[in-house]
């Protein structure tokens, strides 16, 4: 049929009647082409009235009569969608739901350092106030109009420790950001339900810390307030601002250090280095380990000290002290430590420069040593000796405020075992033959240790 040869445009309708596009075909042998009346009649059949692009048809048409070219996907009309209204509402903080920073390829990271939580400061932006944006109804190629809809932006409401200033929702304080059902929540407190490791990073949080499940090795947890851990806690590097509770005890991992701005409750400590400002309650044993406090170290009925050194201000409260069969165990009470460490750095230094002292005398008298190079050390000597009077003078002004609380005791109520070394304010006593239920306080008279019978 001769119709089948004639050029055609089909139409096809998209979005809602918001746009349509043509198929233009050109005609075969003797079929008639295209022209302006097909195409007007075309258009008032679909009843396209609206947008209608002139400049695309024009061009897809001359190349459809005039070169025969089958054009595709040509833009007939494009009507106006409409502007969607979105109510007033709080749109979330970006950089709050984003987990991790994407890493180049050549990038290495710790997965140690990749917190699994998020963690916000005080006065940091949580949302921020987006106003009603009015619905705007579009209109079809067939003129019609096209209603716009009201969206539902996800509902964000202000919670626990957050306020509105302004256009902004801000966190009250330092803490852990999190989101239930829409409420934007600040938390003091950081609960890790199950264990630290690679799951949840390193431990580094302003506030208070709550550990259910065990903690790997070599993950730190430092914190800005209390540290609760509800079973043994397995230590690498712990820095708290306050106290720390543990449920279980405390083992400590390679050269493991905590350092405590409170006081410290657990069961028992086993190979740690472990510091206090406050008072340490420890149930059952201290073995092998170094423990400070500034208050008073007391233990359980039984409890024993095994080994190790202990630094307590205030003094000891203990079962038992050392072992017969292993470390001798050292007491030290009424002594600040921390100027104790002092005193030992500086005494450290001591005898760094007597033995570069001693070096340089051995070498003065070295006959084959020229009389520049001898001048020359003879001054670096003095230099050395000067040094070592600086450093001489520290020791003795540390040594003058050492003391801090003569009134410090040692009660054991059960064994103190032979070899022990107890020390209150500097007076010293070594235990030479085994001491039952005693207490060891300093005589201010004598200046001497004082064992009496509890």
């Amino acid at each position: 049929m001769a119709e089948d040869k004639d050029g055609k445009i089909i139409l096809t309708f998209f979005n809602n009647d918001l746009e349509v596009l043509g198929d233009f075909i050109p005609s075969i042998d003797d079929g008639l082409p295209i022209n302006l009346e097909y195409m007007n009649t075309l258009y008032e059949k679909a009843n396209i009235v609206y947008g209608v692009q002139h400049d695309e048809i024009h061009k897809a048409f001359k190349a459809c009569v005039e070169d025969s070219q089958f054009v595709r996907n040509v833009l007939i009309a494009k009507g106006d969608p409409p502007v969607d209204e979105v109510p007033q509402h709080l749109r979330i903080n970006p950089y709050l739901t984003q987990k991790y920073r994407i890493l180049k390829k050549s990038e290495t990271v710790d997965h140690r350092l990749r917190s699994a939580f998020t963690i916000v400061k005080k006065g940091q932006i949580l949302a921020k106030l987006k106003y009603l944006r009015p619905g705007k109804d579009g209109k079809n190629v067939r003129g019609e109009p096209v209603p716009f809809k009201v969206l539902k932006p996800q509902m964000i409401t202000p919670g626990e420790n957050t306020q509105m200033e302004g256009d902004f929702l801000i966190s009250c304080i330092h803490g852990q950001f999190v989101q239930i059902r829409g409420e934007l929540n600040v938390k003091e407190t950081l609960q890790v339900k199950g264990a630290v490791g690679y799951n949840t990073g390193n431990i580094v949080f302003p506030g208070n810390v709550e550990i259910a499940g065990p903690v790997s090795d070599g993950f730190k947890i430092h914190t800005g307030g209390s540290i609760t851990i509800k079973q043994t806690f397995d230590v690498t590097d712990v820095v708290t601002k306050k106290d720390l509770t543990v449920a279980g005890g405390i083992v400590g991992r390679n050269e493991a250090k905590i350092k405590i701005g409170g006081y410290l409750k657990t069961k028992f400590i086993d190979n740690c280095y472990l510091a206090a400002r406050k008072d340490i309650f420890v149930e059952s044993e201290i073995i092998n380990s170094k423990v400070f406090t500034l208050g008073i170290l007391e233990m359980g009925e039984k409890g024993k000290i095994v080994g190790g050194e202990i630094y307590a201000v205030k003094g000891v409260r203990a079962g038992s002290l050392g072992k017969k069969t292993g470390k001798a165990a050292k007491i030290h009470c009424g002594i600040d430590f921390t100027l104790e460490r002092e005193k030992e750095k500086y005494n450290g230094i001591m005898r760094v420069l007597a033995t570069q002292k001693q070096r340089l005398k051995d070498l003065i008298d070295d006959p084959t040593i020229d009389g520049k190079r001898k001048i020359k050390m003879e001054t670096l000597i003095e230099k050395l000796q000067e040094e070592q009077e600086k450093t001489q003078k520290k020791i003795i002004d540390l040594l003058g405020h050492l003391n801090v609380f003569e009134d410090a005791t040692i009660e054991i109520t059960g064994e103190v075992v032979q070899g022990t070394l107890i020390e209150i304010c500097q007076a010293a006593l070594y235990v030479t033959e085994p001491l039952n239920k005693v207490r060891i306080r300093l005589s201010k008279e004598s200046q001497k240790l004082v064992i009496d019978k509890m």
